[in-house]
């Protein structure tokens, strides 16, 4: 996929480090300060900058789970009038990430249609791909930070006392549970199904795609006498895991060619699912038609570009979940 190479735009298969012996590998995000209510360092450290309503803007798309993980956050947090939103357009072409009209990036900043260009006015020798979502400081015309992990985090904590909401999806006492989950969850389901469609040989998908269904097949049994991955709250965890649950059936399956099952098929999974699409505005921010339309484009998987009509699905359907005891979410102080 086209990338920067100081600082200039090159399209093409510039990004070809992603690949190694047929096997996708994910290149590390590069932007990691912190926002914090005071301004203090992050968590380990890292460069902090305070709290302040309308100081920063998210960049995303709703075709991308990453960035799926930060609207979710953004809409559970309370923080809709707090952070901005501009949305890519669901295909990535010649350019990149691109908008469909101008995007107002604050005072220090021309509007921007591409996303690269965000890049460059954080770092104009930036070489690398350039990803959704992006945080963005408004005031300082910089990238604060691109690594969706993070910024969930960060969203999770920073604004609590502009908007008074103290819903804690990393709590303290369930850290180590939660992280043990994100990492099950992300090597193998998270990346494991782009591991299985990007693959450019036989064995390296075939080893994907078990090792994604390994682990789906896991979490379904846990989730038989479990509300939740990490036991009785919703966690980041949760979220984390749903993004790619809620794209699998209608992208993954097909495009990506993890097909020896469907979420559909897995009844605490599609349960699960369907009772966090039905949190709060979770639904709002899953656009199965940019989904579509966006996997679908990727012409080296999909040289034809055609979009499927299906799959037909309701993610408003009841779900069984009641059952099985849960606290909902943890409220820190």
């Amino acid at each position: 996929m086209p990338a920067l190479v100081n600082g200039e735009w090159v399209k093409g298969d510039v990004a070809a480090s992603e690949m190694k012996d047929g096997a996708f590998h994910r290149e590390a995000t590069h932007f990691h300060s912190w926002i914090t209510p005071d301004g203090a360092p992050g968590p380990s450290g890292q460069p902090g900058l305070p709290a302040e309503p309308g100081r920063y803007q998210l960049f995303v798309s709703y075709l991308c789970p990453w960035a799926s993980r930060t609207l979710i956050f953004r809409s559970l947090k309370g923080l809709r009038e707090i952070i901005r939103m501009s949305v890519a357009e669901p295909a990535i072409g010649e350019n990149g990430w691109t908008f469909a009209d101008p995007q107002d990036a604050g005072p220090k900043a021309p509007p921007i249609r591409d996303l690269h260009q965000l890049y460059t006015a954080s770092e104009p020798n930036y070489t690398g791909k350039v990803s959704v979502p992006v945080l963005w400081d408004r005031k300082e015309a910089r990238i604060v930070n691109n690594e969706s992990a993070d910024i969930i985090r960060i969203l999770n904590t920073a604004f609590n006392e502009l908007t008074g909401d103290h819903q804690d999806f990393y709590p303290e006492p369930l850290r180590a549970e939660i992280d043990r989950w994100n990492g099950l969850v992300y090597d193998n389901v998270n990346n494991g199904v782009y591991r299985a469609g990007f693959a450019k040989s036989q064995s390296a998908y075939e080893d994907a795609a078990r090792s994604v269904f390994k682990a789906l097949d896991k979490i379904e049994a846990h989730l038989a006498d479990h509300r939740y991955l990490a036991g009785q709250y919703l966690t980041e965890a949760d979220w984390r895991l749903f993004v790619t649950l809620v794209r699998f059936d209608a992208a993954y399956h097909g495009i990506f060619k993890c097909n020896i099952r469907r979420i559909a098929d897995y009844h605490n999974l599609s349960n699960y699912m369907r009772e966090l699409y039905q949190w709060q505005d979770v639904r709002t921010t899953v656009k199965i038609d940019h989904i579509k339309a966006g996997y679908y484009s990727i012409a080296h998987i999909n040289p034809t570009l055609i979009v499927p009509l299906g799959p037909d699905q309701n993610f408003d359907a009841p779900h069984d979940r009641e059952h099985l005891l849960g606290k909902g979410i943890f409220k820190g102080s």
